[in-house]
């Protein structure tokens, strides 16, 4: 049967032919892809407990790993695309080599971005659920790709950062925290009876879990303009010093009100003359 002098029964076989082959691979891509995340991520697993890993870096290898996975993945996909429609892949690896060539000057930053992260790893600079602050942004590490790092921030902002802006890292999530809290007292006040109302609530504090030493009074850190501030300082577990702090203050503000020790505050004063 033809049809403009197409043989519509061969025209019809060739592409039922293409169109089934491409229907297996996107199939076998659905299952392979699923699968092969699941056996990187088990095998982590089992590295990890046989070679006691920490789980900041076993999350950072892993979705590390993930990325590579997911491109060389991308990359045989397209390859076996071609394939089906007998697409020569030399001509167009020449091709892509030439246009490499001619942008390689621009794609300067990219090399650079992943040497950087490579580095980043090697060096263990940083890992996945560590609190950092790097490149003007502050934040938890949800990920550290070939090219950016991604950061959230605690308004929910997620960074993505080129790797190679990563200077000047600092991890806020290595060892032991400072919980350090500066309280004012009015001047009238009795300062040896506001530090053994403080201590009482350090020796309080020294129960708590969170706390590896301290807290304890340290003594007069400074003099205000209406103020003498005292100051309070111990070592919490990692990111637990801002949820110490604000239960220091707490019980602060509750044993000063029950002893009637003031903290300053602002006062308006209004005078009125009468004419």
């Amino acid at each position: 049967m033809t049809l403009f002098g197409i043989d519509l029964t061969n025209f019809i076989d060739t592409y039922l032919s293409i169109a089934i082959k491409i229907i297996i691979l996107l199939i076998a891509y659905a299952i392979v892809s699923p699968l092969g995340k699941k056996v990187i991520t088990k095998a982590l697993a089992k590295t990890a407990t046989r070679e006691s890993i920490s789980q900041a870096r076993v999350k950072t290898l892993e979705k590390l790993l993930l990325n590579i996975y997911t491109y060389i993945l991308i990359f045989v996909f397209i390859t076996m695309l071609f394939g089906i429609f007998d697409l020569e892949l030399g001509p167009l690896l020449a091709t892509a080599g030439v246009l490499g060539l001619a942008i390689g000057f621009g794609a300067q930053g990219l090399v650079s971005d992943i040497v950087t992260g490579f580095f980043i790893l090697l060096e263990k600079q940083i890992e996945v659920d560590e609190y950092v602050s790097t490149a003007g942004y502050s934040g938890i590490v949800e990920e550290i790709g070939l090219r950016t790092t991604k950061i959230r921030s605690f308004d929910g902002t997620l960074n993505f950062i080129p790797n190679r802006q990563m200077e000047g890292v600092s991890n806020h999530s290595r060892g032991t925290m400072r919980a350090l809290v500066d309280i004012g007292i009015s001047y009238d006040a009795n300062i040896d009876h506001a530090m053994s109302v403080l201590q009482k609530i350090c020796d309080e504090f020294q129960q708590d879990e969170r706390f590896v030493e301290g807290p304890d009074v340290l003594g007069v850190q400074g003099f205000g303009s209406s103020e003498v501030v005292l100051r309070i300082l111990g070592r919490t577990e990692n990111m637990q010093q801002w949820a110490a702090e604000r239960d220091i203050r707490k019980r602060i503000k509750e044993e000063f009100d029950t002893n009637g020790i003031e903290i300053p505050f602002p006062h308006q004063v209004n005078i009125t003359k009468q004419s």
